[in-house]
């Protein structure tokens, strides 16, 4: 009960967001917006203030992000097997199978800090550092044949992985931000937790099309229960402190990444399917966060 009311402020959140841009004039265009600021602002400078700040343990950190690494070859892995298990229709697959093992980072960032604090953060930082140009690279190379985006230009002008190799050098170096700019940081780190969240709910829909039942299936027990049943047991044989085994862990019980439903629309895949499938991602992992988190804590 305490684990599943410690995620009930970000639920809530999510929620409210679902409100806004179904009862308000706060419509999809509008929450579009909020999102890039989100994803191009405030969340680079949450990333960057937290890994700048933050007192690594060098020691076992390596340990976590190989556990991560190894947990999303797994669901890279169990994502492929489903084309075998229900032959789903070539697009479908290649626009979907993205959702097996990508993860939302709004939502990670918000846990992490609910769970650790600002050391939570920045140890969710660097696993998305390490995980998100893989995630991107099989997702965008699965799509890529029907498109001409170039995988590594995505990745260089990623923000999320720029503030975090920045954020780590500034840490390794030993250089102090100015109190000032440490301020500004910090409270644009304080609003993304909240617009994050919020737009991640107004991106929510579930629509009437016809959607391959049996593998969006597999492909949500893939990423809610098998990639972190694999990433819990598998940690005891990591030599990993207490917080980053629930930081691993609830890496792995995230959700799919929100943005998984762009990538399918620049690069000609079936937007809609992804965008359903999304949605219901995310509305289980309502239920199933809270179980790994009350595991772990």
């Amino acid at each position: 009960m305490q684990s599943a009311l410690l995620l009930v402020p970000d639920l809530s959140l999510i929620l409210i967001g679902w409100l806004l841009v179904r009862y308000t004039s706060f419509d999809r265009q509008f929450w579009s917006g909020v999102e890039k600021l989100a994803y191009y602002v405030l969340f680079p400078a949450m990333l960057f203030y937290a890994t700048s700040r933050a007192a690594f343990d060098f020691s076992s950190t390596p340990a976590m992000l190989g556990l991560a690494v190894l947990t999303t070859g797994i669901g890279v892995i169990l994502g492929y097997a489903g084309r075998w298990m229900f032959r789903p229709d070539p697009l479908d697959f290649a626009s979907g199978l993205q959702t097996a093992f990508r993860f939302n980072g709004y939502i990670a960032l918000a846990v992490a800090a609910r769970v650790g604090g600002e050391q939570g953060v920045a140890l969710m930082a660097l696993i998305q550092g390490c995980v998100v140009p893989l995630v991107n690279v099989i997702a965008v190379w699965q799509l890529s044949r029907t498109s001409s985006v170039s995988v590594w230009r995505e990745l260089l002008r990623n923000p999320l992985i720029l503030a975090t190799v920045l954020g780590t050098a500034a840490n390794l170096l030993g250089l102090q931000m100015p109190e000032v700019l440490a301020m500004v940081l910090g409270r644009l780190g304080s609003a993304s937790t909240a617009l994050g969240l919020m737009a991640v709910g107004a991106g929510l829909q579930l629509t009437g099309a016809s959607v391959p039942y049996g593998i969006v299936a597999w492909w949500t027990a893939v990423k809610l229960l098998a990639m972190p049943a694999f990433a819990y047991f598998a940690a005891r044989y990591f030599p990993l402190t207490q917080l980053q085994l629930q930081i691993a862990v609830l890496f792995a019980s995230l959700p799919t990444a929100t943005n998984a439903y762009i990538l399918a629309v620049r690069l000609g895949g079936n937007g809609v399917l992804v965008a359903t499938v999304v949605s219901i991602m995310t509305l289980c992992a309502v239920i199933t966060m809270p179980l790994w988190l009350a595991l772990i804590m």
